[in-house]
């Protein structure tokens, strides 16, 4: 009889495993959750970002890398906007969301001066990632330190891959439902 006992192992050791001294490696597997289903992005995006860390001398443990990705796929797998711009964070995720064929309901019309008037970035996020949960999909924002939000969308399934890759990394994450 066939060995099947692989089709009933604990889903916690389904969990990919990373090595913590391929930093290269587990940007690319950051990527490739950042791009459910698109290899051809993710390695546009990794290419992108070789280029540009070989363009100076950089550590992994420095914060350069985050920042270099941030590049590499931001309005493709990623957004950064302004802690007060939000109508670059509707566009940026109502263009990420198009990747799946998904429309946020924004719970009102965004050009209606009544409704958005006491909407900010933190608000949209969250609404963001509660219809995005409904598809399947996770919002998820890195700590910037900063006066600005930044991000990425990635499958609801892979999100304890999520959180353990960014650990290794060392990237502070958070749900859309918790912005920083």
């Amino acid at each position: 009889m066939p060995d099947n006992s692989a089709d009933y192992e604990d889903s916690d050791e389904l969990l990919p495993t990373f090595d913590e001294d391929d930093h290269p490696a587990r940007v690319w597997n950051l990527l490739w959750l950042v791009n459910p289903g698109d290899e051809e992005a993710a390695l546009q995006q990794f290419d992108a970002w070789r280029e540009a860390r070989a363009g100076a001398e950089h550590d992994s443990g420095d914060e350069q890398w985050l920042w270099d990705l941030k590049d590499a796929i931001d309005w493709r797998s990623g957004f950064y906007v302004d802690w007060k711009d939000i109508d670059s964070f509707v566009a940026a995720i109502d263009e990420l969301a198009a990747r799946w064929n998904l429309r946020i309901d924004w719970g009102g019309d965004l050009d209606d001066e009544d409704f958005a008037q006491d909407l900010d970035v933190p608000a949209l996020m969250t609404t963001a990632h509660d219809r995005l949960r409904e598809h399947g999909y996770t919002v998820w924002n890195w700590n910037t330190g900063g006066d600005g939000y930044a991000g990425w969308i990635a499958l609801s399934r892979d999100d304890e891959a999520m959180l353990a890759l960014c650990s290794l990394l060392g990237v502070e994450v958070r749900p859309g439902s918790d912005p920083f």
